[in-house]
């Protein structure tokens, strides 16, 4: 699918950053979520698939199931949708490895390690089938398991849901070597073929290897149905009997002799790791006699076990298909034979054989043991038990182990009691030995995920996670435990661990206006560490606090810093005399000597004080801070006001003059005085 480079956008939303892998249904890429902003991981069928209407509507409901399981164990799904003539799921992405290629690199596994997995496994299986999803395809190829072994199932793609039927007539969907025989032969299946698939994937951990495999699907299909598959013993003599035990029982043929769900084989599996952590496992019949409590099939699982006899081990199989969904199909029979005509020897042969039969039934009766009832003594004190069944005609084996009944109690027998055997037969007694005591590992300074893994090998339950602050570890480490490390408990006691939630946070202190020495005091009392910087201030004295971050009163985390800002006194200079100077140039003047300007206007009526400062204030000579503020105040001449006198004008009266006598006056000449 060459068109799905990295920088495609698949509908709108999803950009492709690199192809993650391919299988026969589809091809996964690493995808950015462009509208959530996450990774995911993109599957997109293959076109052959997608022009198949019947398959694409079971794709769309199956991934509809699916997006409904929201599980730990369970890779979630996102959205689903079509783009470019095919259609696309979208799922959570996981960083990690497949189960598969960790068996390749380091398969056969450590027992207790392959038991924790595949309970991861039957969880996921347990959580689905509870809600009529049974996953059908489950292999070591769709599980993910990260670096702390922490496994989740994916690809529920081929799912059946409700009635959903991924079944077609003359083919199997599934991949062959995990395929259940109910599956191989084109049967319903159930959630009994999910458990017959987690065996074969637990038998491939503890081995390398899987039960069934050939060059051709068709001939492992006919193997799941018909052939007994080889005891893990003889394959990796270092498997535990009741672990096989286990296994064997649950890869019976028939769904039936299987265990009954996901609980039994989980009850059983567990009974099986409690033995080989405490040291008894042993042999076989009396780890099975143990195992016996959890549950129904046992004689099956033992026949299941002898099936394997003496065959060699099979060579190591090669790489297994990475595809999805391998089709099986139905193989053609041979060919009819050549017609022949009836022949009598096969009748005389029938009557020899009638004969001899006939002989053996009369032998059989008349030395045929006699069946007994067995008693019940499960729950009984051990002296009880023993004289009960030896009373009967039985004999008695006896294993001790670790439970948390009182010692000496049956807490289970094989056969169970009501069976019908032989008489002295031997009935096998699982015996409480009370609970063992073990020592708490220490567990300070790992993780959660790691401490919990050293606390199940040590025969112990991880209980309760709690969060405590820690000023030593960061937050996800282990702190300790309760009971702490070194202490002798009961086996199977549950152990709380104490995780780092990092180090305390507190009230940070407000030491804004402290001086600098009392703010330091102040915070370090608390475990701060601090920072200083400072800033000219003309409000705040200098060396005192201006302000702080964090602020007084919020969070922080201690042993973090808090910074503070430390107020510095401005520097002084003396006001230069600019009275007299024109605007422009007091202004230039003072702000050279490092002072602000602010200028006022004040009338003047001296034509020579016009646009000349008549005044300044601080005062010619005062010392003041640099940066302060200088008020120059700017005359503006205004011309003085002149008052006008206007005459008044009276309207003469017209009246007749009277005559007079005009006595001509004499012209009198001044006389320049002569200088003697």
């Amino acid at each position: 699918m060459a068109e799905f480079s990295p920088g495609t956008v698949v509908d709108g939303r999803y950009r492709v950053l690199s192809r993650l892998g391919a299988g026969g249904m589809a091809d996964v890429f690493l995808a950015e979520d462009q509208q959530l902003g996450r990774q995911v991981a993109l599957k997109l069928l293959h076109r052959r698939f997608a022009e198949d209407p019947g398959f694409v509507e079971r794709f769309r409901r199956e991934a509809q199931a699916a997006a409904g399981l929201q599980h730990p164990n369970v890779v979630s799904v996102y959205d689903r949708g079509a783009y470019d003539d095919t259609y696309y799921i979208a799922m959570e992405y996981l960083p990690g490895r497949s189960l598969k290629q960790l068996i390749r690199q380091e398969a056969p596994l450590d027992p207790v390690r392959a038991i924790d997995i595949t309970l991861q496994i039957l969880k996921a299986a347990r959580f689905a089938h509870r809600r009529g999803v049974i996953h059908r395809d489950l292999k070591p190829h769709n599980v993910i398991v990260d670096d702390s072994d922490q496994a989740k199932v994916t690809d529920f793609g081929i799912a059946r849901a409700g009635a959903s039927d991924m079944t077609e007539t003359g083919s199997i969907m599934g991949t062959a070597q995990y395929l259940s025989p109910e599956q191989a032969q084109g049967h319903a299946v159930s959630p009994a073929s999910d458990l017959y698939s987690i065996a074969v994937v637990l038998y491939e951990m503890l081995t390398g290897r899987v039960p069934f495999d050939a060059d051709a699907a068709v001939t492992i299909a006919l193997k799941h149905v018909s052939e007994a598959p080889t005891a893990p013993t003889f394959v990796n003599p270092s498997v535990p009997p009741e672990l096989e035990w286990v296994v064997m029982w649950a890869l019976n043929k028939n769904p039936a002799d299987r265990p009954t769900d996901a609980d039994q084989f989980t009850n059983a599996l567990e009974r099986s790791r409690e033995m080989i952590v405490s040291g008894q496992s042993g042999q076989r019949t009396a780890s099975m006699a143990a195992l016996a409590a959890v549950g129904v099939g046992a004689g099956a699982a033992v026949a299941g076990v002898g099936a394997g006899g003496g065959a060699p081990p099979a060579a190591p199989a090669e790489p297994y298909g990475e595809g999805d969904g391998a089709a099986v199909l139905a193989e053609p029979g041979p060919p009819p034979e050549p017609e022949r005509k009836p022949s009598r020897w096969p009748w005389i042969a029938l009557l020899v054989a009638l004969l001899l039969a006939g002989g053996g039934v009369a032998a059989y009766l008349l030395t045929r043991p006699v069946k007994k009832v067995v008693p019940g003594v499960t729950g009984e004190q051990l002296n009880t038990a023993r004289t009960t069944l030896q009373n009967a005609g039985f004999a008695v084996s006896v294993i001790n182990v670790p439970n948390s009944n009182p010692v000496g109690t049956v807490i289970a027998q094989v056969p169970q009691g009501g069976t019908r055997v032989n008489e002295s037969s031997t009935v096998s007694l699982t015996v409480s030995q009370g609970p063992v005591n073990v020592a708490v590992p220490s567990v300070e300074g790992l993780s959660v995920a790691q401490a919990k893994r050293a606390i199940t090998r040590a025969g112990l339950k991880p209980g309760r996670v709690v969060l405590f602050s820690s000023n030593q570890l960061s937050a996800g480490q282990v702190t300790g435990t309760d009971p702490p490390a070194g202490q002798s408990i009961p086996m199977g006691t549950a152990v709380t661990i104490f995780e780092s939630s990092g180090k305390p946070q507190i009230a940070v202190p407000d030491v804004t206006g402290d001086t600098e020495a009392n703010a330091r005091t102040v915070l370090e009392a608390d475990h701060f560490n601090v920072a200083t910087s400072t800033q000219t201030s003309s409000t705040v004295s200098a060396g005192n606090v201006i302000s702080q971050n964090p602020t007084g009163g919020s969070q922080a985390t201690q042993g973090s810093t808090v910074a503070l800002v430390i107020a510095t006194a401005p520097p002084t200079a003396s006001v230069p005399n600019v009275t007299g100077q024109t605007a422009d140039a007091a202004s230039g003047t003072l702000t050279a000597a490092g002072f602000k300007v602010n200028q006022q206007t004040t009338n003047v009526n001296q034509q020579s004080e016009d646009g000349k400062v008549v005044s300044q204030n601080p005062g010619a000579g005062t010392t003041a801070n640099k940066g302060s503020t200088v008020t120059i105040t700017v005359g503006k001449f205004t011309p003085p006001t002149t008052t006008t006198t206007t005459p008044t004008t009276s309207t003469p009266t017209t009246t007749k003059p009277k005559k007079t006598k005009t006595t001509p006056t004499p012209t009198t000449t001044p006389t320049t005085p002569t200088t003697p």
